[in-house]
């Protein structure tokens, strides 16, 4: 198989650009390099399209692995004829592989393998290869009659005969491959009650009331496969996993054992054809369905995680690229009532200054005492902003806040940070090495002011999977997960670049050719010999070698470098070709934000193409070049709109129909957002009520921490439920 032409035709690319990503993926180029610093190579091919082209490298080389264990093991059966060979090797898909080899699998014992060892082989072989016979049938099946092989009578011979041949239509390839695609365009999906006894027997403890209402309009639901949304078969599959629901297909099965006989005979009509299609009902109701319909249900399973893994990451993404206050004293705390809040000051560059636990809430009650530790901690550190976790007690914490602000004249803001994940960092090894002096529980509220100064930087010591941005997260394939929101830290790491002097390990093990251990050797190198003055002298690092160097420079910024290309994103490969340009037109390199908008103006009156090749490079690496002289040091995320800052607080009790906010986009799902909107509730926005017109995806308007008008069309203060639009009022 050639890999490369069939992944450019899945992919409808040019062979020729597929060729060389997969050359550099196995030279060991990561995807974040390739997308940025080989653009003319690939012909400018984003990350999106290049993992594309890595999962289906990988899925062609285990289907490769697979087709030479199957031609091995056929040809040591002595059956490999070069029909069947020519149909294992046009294969590119594994479901395919797998019903060719179906027959020729190693079975255990099973009815039919049983009859074989009856003799009654030819029986079957006979009744299937004379469609036209006319003679004495029971006498043809009296001659396969032996007592010692166990065959007793003409009725035993006879179903040995049939047991054998309906293994032979449950092992045609193009029997399952219709049945298959029938299963999957024209069945439905049942969803019924579990009976009250297999409901006792799961010993469920943990909120059985609840759940039962939760899968209440699944104990009988049936729906068009078709029709059959991610969420729903995420939904019953939890519902069925929990011993609530049983789930199955249903489909016609007169149309099922038709589609069977026309893929099975080459002939409509025998004399056996009354036997054949007994055969054919038992074949499918025994061996088949029940086969396929697990491999029917594994797809829409396998669809339907993608589709949420999407989602997760989706929202991840946004999550990790919301845009830091680096240039603010931030207090963080982490709401609580009987272990009371914790409070964190950290400085302007996120180093932890002073902390308190204060108990404002039930039951202790010590409002007053809190109330001057946090003017007091504000006014002595000059703090600019106060992030408060979303947990327990948050609301009532946002009261109190709110009330020192205006008591205390304080100049201050406050905003209200997802806590999630925070009590995770607060335990592991990581924490324990940035704080060693600190209790578990008091580290999670530096987290959260952290999360503010930095999203990125403080997030990354977090497993993905804790961060709180997904649906169903832990019903879907976790090792594909995993790998999803991996690939996501590691984009947003490197979309962002890193400064290389004050960046922790956990964030330097995600940029492009790095490692853990190389990282750790970073931090280490700086600890002893001080900052990098040059990207050159992270080749002095223990580990870093030229490979990682060529992956990794690009990434790492130096400010106040001595070579000011050392704090953009252009790599060193490609200095002397920045200077060359930069000579061409008599520019000095001192002060890079004037030799920007300089080279514009003479490169557009001398032509783009014309200057790429005088300084030989490619045009989308001058076009690159360019970009970053303009604005080096640039962080990406500065473009994006700010969290939404608040100084009062507003009750659930204060809206009303009708009523206009502002909002803060937390969670992105298949039926909508859900919206902060500084009440203690988060407000649902329905898919309907994203736009004035039809929208498929609410991910196609709505990303995690957009900041959207709404307004409320529907309030249930009883059941602390919050509707919410979009679209205009009429």
């Amino acid at each position: 198989m050639n890999i490369p032409l069939v992944i450019s035709q899945a992919l409808s690319l040019r062979q020729n650009q597929v060729d060389e990503v997969v050359t550099m993926l196995e030279e060991g180029a990561t995807i974040p390099f390739i997308a940025r610093y080989r653009k003319e190579r690939t012909g400018g091919l984003d990350e999106d399209v290049l993992r594309e082209i890595e999962d289906k490298l990988n899925y062609y080389k285990i289907l490769e692995e697979r087709r030479e264990t199957i031609l091995k093991s056929i040809e040591e059966q002595g059956k490999l004829t070069d029909e069947l060979r020519a149909k294992i090797e046009a294969c590119v898909r594994l479901q395919e592989l797998e019903d060719l080899y179906l027959p020729y699998k190693p079975k255990r014992k099973t009815r039919g393998t049983i009859a074989k060892a009856k003799g009654l082989e030819p029986l079957a072989l006979f009744i299937l290869e004379n469609p036209l016979f006319s003679g004495d049938f029971e006498a043809k099946l009296a001659e396969f009659i032996n007592e010692e092989l166990g065959v007793k009578n003409i009725k035993e011979a006879l179903q040995g005969a049939k047991d054998i041949i309906a293994e032979m239509i449950s092992d045609s390839a193009d029997v399952r491959k219709a049945v298959r695609e029938f299963l999957a365009e024209q069945s439905s999906v049942e969803s019924l009650k579990a009976n009250e006894e297999e409901i006792e027997t799961q010993n469920l403890k943990l909120k059985e009331k609840e759940k039962k209402e939760v899968y209440l309009i699944y104990y009988d639901f049936r729906i068009e496969i078709t029709k059959l949304k991610p969420y729903q078969i995420l939904a019953m599959n939890r519902g069925e996993q929990e011993g609530f629901l049983k789930i199955n297909l249903l489909a016609d099965d007169i149309v099922a054992h038709s589609l069977i006989k026309r893929a099975f005979f080459d002939y409509a009509e025998s004399f056996f054809m009354d036997i054949l299609m007994d055969t054919v009902a038992d074949s499918y109701n025994r061996l088949i369905f029940p086969s396929v319909e697990r491999e029917v249900r594994n797809v829409l399973s396998g669809s339907a995680d993608l589709h949420a893994i999407e989602i997760f990451a989706s929202n991840l993404r946004q999550l990790l690229l919301q845009p830091p206050f680096s240039d603010k004293t931030i207090m963080g705390i982490d709401p609580g009532f009987v272990s009371g809040c914790k409070v964190a000051v950290i400085d302007k560059t996120g180093k932890y200054i002073e902390g308190a636990t204060i108990y404002p809430h039930e039951p202790k009650n010590k409002t007053a005492e809190s109330e001057k530790i946090i003017a007091h901690l504000a006014k002595k550190y000059e703090v600019d902003l106060i992030a408060i976790g979303n947990g327990t007690a948050s609301r009532e914490t946002e009261f109190l806040v709110s009330e020192i602000i205006k008591r205390n004249n304080l100049t201050c803001h406050y905003l209200i940070v997802n806590e999630a994940g925070a009590s995770v960092y607060s335990a592991s090894e990581t924490a324990k090495k940035e704080f060693p002096d600190l209790e578990a529980s008091q580290r999670g509220n530096i987290s959260i002011a952290r999360r503010v100064h930095d999203p990125l930087a403080e997030l990354v010591k977090i497993d993905p999977k804790s961060i709180g941005v997904g649906l169903y997260q832990h019903d879907v394939d976790q090792k594909l997960l995993s790998k999803k929101l991996d690939d996501v830290v590691e984009s947003c790491v490197n979309f962002v670049g890193v400064d290389v002097n004050t960046a922790s390990a956990s964030l330097l093990t995600y940029v492009s050719g790095l490692n853990k251990r190389i990282a750790e050797n970073i931090v280490k190198y700086r600890e002893k010999k001080g900052s990098f003055k040059k990207r050159e002298e992270l080749m002095e690092v223990s580990g870093l070698g030229e490979k990682a160097f060529e992956q990794s420079a690009g990434f790492l910024r130096i400010p106040n470098a001595e070579n000011p290309f050392d704090n953009t994103f252009i790599h060193p490969e490609a200095y002397q070709a920045t200077d060359k340009l930069l000579s061409l037109f008599n520019i000095g390199k001192d002060n890079l934000k004037e030799a920007g908008p300089l080279l514009d103006f003479f490169i557009s009156k001398k032509g783009f193409s014309k200057v790429a090749t005088e300084v030989q490079l490619g045009e989308p690496t001058l076009k690159d070049i360019v970009e970053n002289l303009k604005r080096p040091g640039r962080d990406p995320r500065e473009d994006m709109p700010k969290p939404i800052l608040r100084s009062d607080v507003l009750k659930m009790e204060d809206l009303k129909e009708g009523m206009k906010l502002k909002g803060t986009v937390r969670n992105v799902v298949d039926f909508g957002a859900f919206v902060d909107i500084g009440v203690k509730q988060d407000g649902l926005l329905h898919v309907s009520q994203i736009a004035d017109r039809y929208i498929k995806n609410p991910l196609d308007l709505l990303n995690v921490g957009d900041i959207i008008n709404v307004r409320i069309i529907s309030l249930d203060i009883t059941r602390k439920r919050i509707s919410l639009s979009m679209r205009e009022e009429k």
